[in-house]
């Protein structure tokens, strides 16, 4: 099996050992960082790290500062741990461009279980080019577009937009969304799935509108 590069970001040394241990007993390559500069600082100097587990709280460089010059360069996925667990700062984490979102404390298990469920769908995915109605999606190439042109998605905005596509006409709960497109068993609420689909539409503009709510369930993709 490939050794995958996941790149650990915390000021906390304990932390970092620990989340170290449980990745690497999965079968992960873990490379560690103490600080926001450091962090980019090696994820430049290494194109084949996978993934990043980012702090929030850090010096010198902040997570959302880290978050903002990584994805200036790159779409890697990106999972935001803090301590903090306000609604606010989870918003600003999804409009930044992250993909995952843990409180901390968190369970480990469940932490190497999302890790491997991202890096499992980002490095098998489709050579499949799917379009319904304005919308485009090219799975080998991670591109969506539209009538207007290219769309640029989160990591997870593509899989959600592409599981919404996959099951055009069907009316999806907001329970059925979690379990397929964040592929574990979600410890939050519906407001997960309810800002990502707020930006989802908001990047495809007119587009977006072939996701009807359906008031009181969830969502139904419509082809137009």
């Amino acid at each position: 099996m490939e050794e995958l590069k996941v790149l650990v970001v915390d000021d906390e040394i304990r932390m970092r050992k620990l989340i170290n241990d449980f990745l690497s007993a999965k079968g992960f390559q873990v490379i560690e960082a103490a600080d926001g500069e450091e962090a980019v600082d090696k994820f430049c100097a290494d194109k084949d790290i996978a993934l990043i587990l980012l702090d929030v709280m850090m010096p010198k460089m902040n997570g959302w500062e880290v978050v903002k010059t990584i994805r200036k360069i790159s779409r890697v996925p990106i999972i935001m741990l803090t301590a903090r667990g306000e609604e606010q700062d989870e918003l600003q984490g999804f409009q930044l461009g992250v993909d995952e979102y843990i409180s901390k404390p968190f369970s480990p298990k469940i932490l190497t279980a999302r890790v491997d469920a991202i890096l499992r769908r980002t490095r098998h995915g489709e050579s499949e080019t799917i379009r319904c109605g304005k919308i485009e999606l090219d799975r080998a190439g991670h591109t969506v577009r539209t009538d207007s042109g290219t769309v640029d998605l989160s990591y997870k905005e593509f899989e959600l937009l592409d599981y919404f596509m996959q099951n055009k006409g069907i009316a999806l709960s907001r329970e059925k969304i979690l379990n397929n497109v964040w592929d574990y068993d979600y410890f939050g609420d519906a407001r997960t799935i309810d800002t990502h689909v707020k930006k989802l539409r908001a990047k495809l503009g007119s587009a977006g509108e072939q996701i009807k709510t359906i008031w009181g369930m969830g969502y139904k993709f419509e082809e137009q």
